[in-house]
């Protein structure tokens, strides 16, 4: 009997399948004594199989490339934190095995991090995957991960690590479900640069019977379980129609009666800029240049390494626009040589532009080597800070900016409700504003981005969140400047138009999003958007502003 269960669709698309579950986590070592005699050899097992796996991340992050490979690094590091292996020495000193001096130290430390709040608690995840990788390599058994399968199938998991996420194939999983993660997540990111259709949030999602047919609408978060065969076909040809759209919609971003909204690509690197351009991206419109930084959390890299990444990805778009975020370190982004390490909640402390003010020594460098790398080259550079609270904040980055020499537009993310409430103020210092809804609505609803408990109040359809876009883009507009999205919330095509309607200027997203974008947008003339950005923040909660605008697109 068809059933139908409802999650956060994260990611667009149609799948229809039988159920694969993930593989079972690694059991729990024994608890068992070993000689002291034997404690050298144990702490040597210990370092390789943590070292094994750390170079195995990082060997699936050099295949998987850009964001992807951004996150795995972070998990390698994780893996050999200095801390977390002398407590593993220390519990082996005292008797336990490899395996359970590894497991224990990983509980301790995920204890620590579950009661953290905010980002930190979001790394659990990452910690698990990378404990039972570990465990796993010293039981000797089979790592936990994607399910072997000739045939496709839709991959059902509590939640996605970073390592499984990043190399699925797409010709065999059709599309998964997780019961944790929200729309933020990195498995959301991930799927969605992957174009695999994901629903995340979905409570009960592991009690799927294995080999059960499902259908998985990402747009939507609509799972049909046992779908009857006129579901499926329904199903079908809605993915059909959306497949015909996307091919006949190409060219530039604009509504229907021509207004013009310039699609850029978010990327995390030259890895990402081939799929920017087949999508037809305009530009980029969120450079995170953390990948370069992640390669080595002691040092920041050389001027000459960052000149060299940085014009790959400007040669990609002569003529076009390139919007550069400058470092964003803190929070569950971590370096050894810019982040204090006892900060008792990261996601509210020294993070982001707050960080690169205490070292203007790395700012300095960054800014010159971005400056150098434009040097001749025909892109419109543009150079944005994350965090920025205030007025003295744009200024302190404007600053830096000229004093490097810098050739290029001066901006500031949104991400805290004060600058939203204070945009006008920003922009007599900066040039454009850029919406990072993502961590907008993390601090708006005091809801960690990583956590699919509190999911609702990350949805970007919130009306409280689409009050503040209202109003950085009005600022914007009465200061004559631009003010962009490039957070998750561009890549929906329903909240796309909203976002227009609400007076922003360009929307940038992950690059398997804006053939769907531009689709949606081109339906719809700018008072159309307008209408259906006034219904939507008329509302009282998400799913309300959600179906409100969907109505007067509709026409109903």
């Amino acid at each position: 009997m068809e059933t139908t269960l409802r999650g956060v669709g994260v990611s667009h698309g149609v799948a229809i399948g039988e159920v694969r579950h993930m593989g079972t986590a690694v059991l729990e070592p024994p608890a068992k004594q070993i000689p002291a005699a034997d404690a050298e050899h144990e702490q040597g097992r210990a370092r390789q199989a943590v070292d094994a796996v750390a170079a195995d991340l990082t060997a699936r992050g050099n295949l998987a490339g850009g964001e992807a490979q951004a996150v795995l690094e972070a998990q390698a590091m994780m893996a050999q934190d200095p801390e977390l292996m002398a407590d593993v020495d220390r519990r082996i000193a005292v008797g336990s095995t490899a395996e359970r001096a590894v497991y224990d130290a990983f509980a301790a430390y995920r204890a620590l991090l579950a009661g953290a709040g905010e980002y930190l608690a979001g790394r659990v995840a990452d910690l698990d995957d990378v404990r039972n990788r570990i465990v796993a390599r010293l039981l000797g058994v089979p790592m936990p991960g994607v399910p072997d399968s000739d045939e496709p199938y839709v991959l059902i998991a509590r939640d996605l690590a970073p390592a499984d996420t990043a190399l699925l194939d797409p010709t065999l999983v059709l599309g998964f479900v997780t019961e944790e993660g929200g729309p933020t997540s990195h498995s959301a990111i991930l799927a969605r640069a992957l174009g695999v259709p994901a629903v995340v949030a979905l409570p009960g999602a592991g009690e799927l019977a294995e080999g059960t047919v499902i259908a998985v609408d990402g747009s939507t978060g609509e799972i049909f379980v046992e779908p009857s065969a006129e579901k499926k076909a329904e199903l079908e040809a809605a993915a059909a129609q959306r497949k015909a759209a996307l091919a006949a919609s190409t060219g530039p971003g604009a509504t229907s009666d021509g207004h013009k909204v310039p699609l850029l690509a978010n990327v995390g690197g030259p890895a990402d800029v081939p799929a920017a351009v087949a999508a037809g991206a305009e530009g980029v419109g969120l450079f995170r240049t953390e990948f370069l930084f992640l390669d080595d959390s002691k040092n920041a890299p050389s001027e000459a390494k960052q000149i060299e990444a940085y014009r790959q990805v400007l040669e990609a778009f002569p003529e076009g626009r390139v919007v550069v975020r400058v470092l964003d370190a803190g929070a569950d982004k971590p370096l050894d040589f810019l982040t204090p390490a006892d900060e008792p909640n990261p996601a509210l402390g020294v993070r982001g532009l707050r960080t690169l003010l205490d070292h203007p020594d790395v700012l300095g460098t960054q800014l010159t080597a971005l400056a150098k790398a434009a040097e001749g080259l025909p892109v419109y550079l543009e150079v944005m800070a994350p965090m920025v609270a205030d007025r003295a904040d744009a200024k302190a980055f404007a600053d830096a900016c000229r004093a490097a020499g810098l050739r290029a537009k001066f901006g500031a993310m949104v991400e805290i409700p004060s600058a939203a409430l204070r945009a006008r103020s920003i922009l007599q210092e900066v040039e454009f504003l850029s919406l990072g809804t993502n961590d907008l609505a993390q601090y708006t609803f005091a809801a960690d981005r990583q956590v699919g408990a509190v999911s609702r109040l990350q949805d970007p359809w919130q009306p409280a969140l689409l009050d503040l876009v209202a109003l950085s883009a009005e600022a914007a507009h009465a200061e004559g400047k631009s003010c962009g999205v490039c957070g998750e919330a561009a890549s929906d095509p329903l909240l796309a138009c909203v976002l227009i309607g609400l007076g922003v200027t360009s929307l940038s997203m992950g690059a398997a999003s804006i053939p769907y974008v531009r689709a949606s947008l081109a339906k719809y003339t700018l008072a159309q958007c307008e209408r259906a950005a006034a219904a939507a923040r008329a509302a009282d909660s998400a799913d309300e502003a959600r179906d409100a605008a969907q109505a007067v697109l509709s026409g109903e």
